[in-house]
Order: structure tokens, then sequence, then C-alpha cells
């Protein structure tokens, strides 16, 4: 399978546990009429970002090796639902006129519960989206301000209606757990209403506090506690008990599902597929027209950051909207380029496949002897499955995956 990843990088806020690569109007407007070259770019319009970003895919189009069309898409950021359903049906009949999408492909879109609406959902379902996944993070008010999300605690549920009502048949909402402040019930009750919502994927990951929030500044300050590893590992077994309860299975360490509502777009990730990041700061990985460029074939591409960068590299008047990096033809907007050895990627290979309930097959590691000893290790403590072609965690195994993975891959040598 082939994806699209396209990268929307504006927030109406920036949350304060937030680092990725996004972008408030407060930014932006403290950056217009900033210069690249002594002149002034629109990247930082949303009208520019669209530009830019049209052309960006047709160039991909043409320097991917792939099979001419996308089985995903899978529209992130950032809050893509502020470029409004116009601006989404607009980049996703770029991505259909450019890149070409399979009849069937799953069409995601992520979304903040505030910036949706009735007619938001039924404009998308028109314009050809068949996956929402909302931001709801928790169902308790004070955990919400913990974390600086600008929604109100119901709003999620009453979007997931909406978007029912829309014709949307799955639905993922995401759960932050370990929020301090947050206590056990408030995380039961954030799970009642994720079964109310009667989703059909869920993803729940524990708090990270990253260095250079907002939230990371408090905790320094001991305005915040940091996160407890103990308090952590309790939440994701009771997350993880509620929602089989419930009918959910997991199938990678931080997501579950009822039958049928895999998110296809990160399984390609997660199963060290090909896909292609478009838009500010996004990352793919993929197989360029021409000569072999790597060992492994594939190639990792970084597009600028910044948004007005990004425009520039495709729009300005430098080196025009396709170039060559590193010997690599690329778009304009990519700074930086990876070539993947083998081992590059058998260690992306081990890092996340095995963190899905599929497992990893380890071909020749009964050759190995000190990655037998690993595995003779974790398999007697209950951490691991060896059974059959395939090694999987086991449910103990699952809050330890970091530490398991880590131990193969220096057992490979990789």
């Amino acid at each position: 399978m082939h994806g699209l990843y396209i990268h929307v990088p504006f927030c109406s806020t920036r949350c304060g546990y937030c680092d990725f690569n996004t972008y408030t109007p407060q930014e932006l407007s403290a950056a217009e009429g900033s210069a690249i070259e002594g002149r002034a770019v629109d990247g930082n319009t949303i009208s520019g970002y669209l530009d830019a970003l049209e052309r960006e895919l047709e160039v991909a189009a043409k320097v991917w090796d792939y099979p001419g069309e996308v089985q995903t898409v899978f529209f992130g950021g950032g809050t893509p639902s502020m470029l409004g359903h116009e601006g989404l049906a607009r980049a996703l009949n770029a991505a259909r006129r450019t890149v070409g999408l399979s009849a069937d492909a799953e069409i995601t879109t992520e979304a903040n519960p505030e910036s949706t609406s009735p007619e938001f959902f039924e404009h998308l379902r028109e314009a050809g989206f068949n996956r929402i996944s909302l931001g709801m993070q928790s169902a308790m008010g004070h955990v919400l301000k913990v974390l600086e999300r600008q929604h109100t605690p119901g709003r999620p549920i009453e979007a997931t209606r909406e978007a029912k009502r829309a014709g949307f048949e799955h639905i993922n909402l995401d759960v932050i757990y370990g929020t301090p402040t947050e206590t056990d019930e408030d995380l039961q009750r954030t799970l009642d209403a994720v079964l109310e919502a009667d989703v059909d994927h869920v993803s729940a990951y524990s708090l990270i506090v990253e260095d250079g929030t907002a939230m990371a500044r408090k905790v320094r300050r001991g305005e915040l506690p940091a996160p407890d590893e103990d308090t952590l590992a309790d939440r994701y077994d009771a997350i993880d008990a509620r929602l089989r309860q419930a009918g959910f299975n997991w199938y990678e360490v931080s997501n579950w599902v009822k039958p049928g509502g895999e998110c296809q777009h990160n399984l390609i990730y997660w199963r060290s597929g090909q896909w292609w990041g478009a838009g500010p700061g996004a990352h793919g990985c993929v197989r360029l027209r021409g000569e072999r460029h790597s060992e492994s074939g594939l190639v990792r591409l970084v597009n600028a950051k910044r948004p007005a960068t990004y425009w520039d590299g495709l729009l300005g008047e430098g080196e025009g909207a396709s170039t060559r990096k590193d010997g690599l033809p690329v778009p304009g907007s990519v700074v930086t380029t990876e070539r993947l050895s083998n081992d590059d990627l058998r260690t992306e290979q081990v890092m996340l496949q095995l963190r899905l309930a599929e497992g990893l097959q380890l071909a020749g590691s009964d050759e190995n002897a000190e990655l037998q000893q690993v595995i003779e290790r974790y398999t007697g403590l209950g951490l691991l499955d060896n059974r059959g072609e395939r090694l999987r965690l086991t449910d103990k195994g699952r809050y330890l995956a970091d530490g398991i993975v880590t131990d193969i891959v220096l057992a490979l040598g990789l």
C-alpha cells in the first residue's frame, strides 16, 4: 500500500503539551511581511499554503516511483479543520488530480471538535472523506484546562454524533492519560464518554512532557507534577480493560479498534510501507524514480518547517518547484534527505512492527545467539510470545515495549 500524509500547520491556539509543527494566528501575524531574499511571501496564509501544497503534489506525482495512485490520505496537524470544508476539499481534489486515489481509498482528517459543525461533516462526506479523527483528550474540564485544550468537555461527543449523521462510519477519538491532576475517576468518566460515543477506533497516549513546551516550563518551575510512571501503567491497564469489555481489541500498543475499523494509513507507517509527506515539516518515506537511490531503495524526505519557507521553496523565485537535493529529484520544499540502508529499514521494522498485535517476523533469528538470549529472557518473564513464526508482545509486555525493542535492536547489531 501507498499513502499520502498532508500536514496542516495551523492552530487557533497552542496547547500546553504540544511540540508539533504548528503555528497560531498570533505567531503567523508576527511573521507577516517577513522577507525571504527581500521578498514578502504568502506562505503564512491558508490560501498561500494551499497554493504551495498543490504545487508540491504536482512534483510528487512526477518524482515518486509508485503505482500511480495511493490507497490512503491522512490530513494531520495542527488543526486541519481550520482549513474549513472548502480548503480540505480543495486539497483532497488536488491529491486526486495529481498523485491519484484508488477507488476505495481511506481518506481521513483530524479535527478539533470546536471547529466542526453538522454542515462541516456533510460537506466533507460530499468531498470524499470517509474517516474522522477527533481530538477529545479528556471529558473533564479541569484536565483540559491543564492541557490548555480549547474545547468544551461535551463537544467531542456531539461532534461524533454529527459526523455519524453525515454518514461517517469510521471515527476515532484521541485520549491523553496521565495528565497532572487527573484522577482514576476522571479517566473512568472519560472512558464513559468514549463508549457513549460508540466510535470504532480509540487512540490513547500517555502524556509526555516535551522540552520547550509550556507544560515543561510549568513542571520545571514546580507548578505541575511530572507524570508518574506507575500511574501511567495503571491508567493504561484501566483503558485496556474498559475497551476490551466494550468489544475493542488492541492492534497497536496505543490503538484499539472494533472489527474493520483499523486505520489503514497508520498501518502503512507501522508496516514500513511508503508514504509521501506533504506540507510544512512533513516527513515521507518513498522510492524515487530513476536510479536506485539507496541500499534499501527508500529515501526519507523532510520539508521545511516554517510555512513561509515551505511556500518559497515551491512558489518563490529561487530554485523553483522541482530541484535536486543531495543528488535526489525532489520538490523545492525539501530541506533534508536521508538514504535508508537495509539496516536502517530493519531497525524501523523492529521498532514499529513489534508494537503491533500481529507482531514481527524475525528471519534467521535462530542463528543469532545474543538475540535468542534476549527473546528467551523476555519470554520467560511473560513479556514476549515466541510461538509460531512471529514474535509478539504479550498483554503484560505492551507497556514495556520500548525497552524490549531497544534490546532486540542491540542484539541484532543494528
